[in-house]
This record gives C-alpha cells, structure tokens and sequence, in this order.
C-alpha cells in the first residue's frame, strides 16, 4: 500500500513540474507596455528601448494592442523593416486587435505597422529571440554521446588447487564432433586413478557385507 502511494505522489509531483516548465516557458510580453502598439512620440527609440530589457525565448507571446483598423501588425524580414517596406512578408498581415503572436523561432524578428506612415513615424519592432531560457546550459555538441566500447575482462589464472584437482571426464555423444584445430585432448590421467580407486572401494565394501550377511 505505502509502496503504491509513493508511485502516485512521484507521478503527480513529474505532472506538476512538466506543468510549470510549460507555464513558464509561455511568458507574455505586452508589446509597449502600457503605451500599446501605436506611433509613439519619441519615434523608432520608443520600441528600441522597451526592446533591450526583454529576454525572449521559443514559445513566448508577444501581445499586440490596438484598435481593429487603426493599426496592423507584419512580420518581415530586415530589409524590408529598414525601409519600412512591406515586401517579401512573413505570414500575413493581422489587422484585428488586440493579437497575440507566438514566437516559434529564435533570431531577430522584425514587425512593422503598414498602415500610413505609421512605420516611418517608428512604429516597428525590432526583438532577440532566444532558442532556450536565459541561464540554461547550452547542449554540447555530442549530444548523445556513444558509449563506452565494451570490454572483456582477462581470463583467470587458474590457482595451483584447481590445477591439481581431477577433472571428471564425459563420455562423447555420437553426434559430437572434435574441435577444430586437431584432435581432441584426452582426458587427464586423474580421472582414471578416481575410477579404480571408486572400483577398489566398492569391492572391499561388498566383501565386508559378504561377511554380515
């Protein structure tokens, strides 16, 4: 009983700690803050900085508000967000806000507004990504080292005893073939001394019983 309770509290603590990997894995960052995505007035330098304390990772959120049609955001590459261009786009263009993008790759993301001027007037984002959380160790290159070569342990030097003790022998089965390499080895000469010392035995103790019985 006690032994089934403890499989249910390690189960439950894996799910929990798989639950807050995954929580904390999914941060949401308010593009802005409490200023929103919109043409700020201090220019492009608005989305600069709010851009430099952020640590984003794979599988964050980065939340857009705006109002539906005042605003649109467009992911593009970083040509077209130096000249506030919307070619070669990443995806298409949202215009309903407020919207939630998932970040599910690592690099510089670029996004720009496309309605009006508002790109010019420094509504643009420009964000790191990183591939893991901040902190963690960067996996090794041999990720999934090879183990190690298997190794056969030296055969044993046999001790004087085990040399000198006899070694019963086996009769060959008629299907038996000799080894390979040559003939087979006879079998040591202490095998036979046990066999005639048996026999010797075994008539001195059936005289014996001749004489009780």
């Amino acid at each position: 009983m006690e032994r089934s309770m403890s499989k249910v509290f390690v189960t439950f603590g894996f799910i929990v700690a798989v639950c807050m990997h995954y929580v904390a894995a999914q941060t949401v960052h308010v593009v802005g803050d409490a200023s929103g995505w919109t043409v700020p007035q201090n220019g492009a330098a608005f989305y600069q900085t709010w851009a430099v304390n952020k640590k984003l990772v794979v599988g964050d959120i980065l939340t857009f508000n705006f109002r539906t049609n005042a605003h649109d955001v467009l992911q593009v590459p970083k040509e077209s967000y130096d000249k506030c261009s919307s070619d070669n786009p990443i995806g298409q263009t949202i215009t309903t806000g407020p919207t939630n993008i998932t970040i599910d790759s690592s690099g510089n993301l670029f996004f720009i507004c496309t309605v009006g001027d508002h790109c010019q007037g420094g509504q643009k984002l420009s964000i790191a990504v990183s591939p893991s959380p901040p902190g963690a160790s960067p996996p090794s290159g041999n990720t999934h080292a090879p183990p190690p070569p298997a190794t056969t342990a030296p055969p044993t030097a046999p001790s004087p005893t085990d040399a000198c003790a006899p070694t019963p022998s086996s009769s060959p089965s008629p299907s038996s073939s000799t080894p390979s390499g040559g003939s087979s080895v006879p079998p040591p000469s202490g095998s036979s001394s046990s066999a005639v010392l048996a026999g010797v035995s075994f008539s001195f103790i059936s005289v014996v019983m001749g004489f009780f019985f």
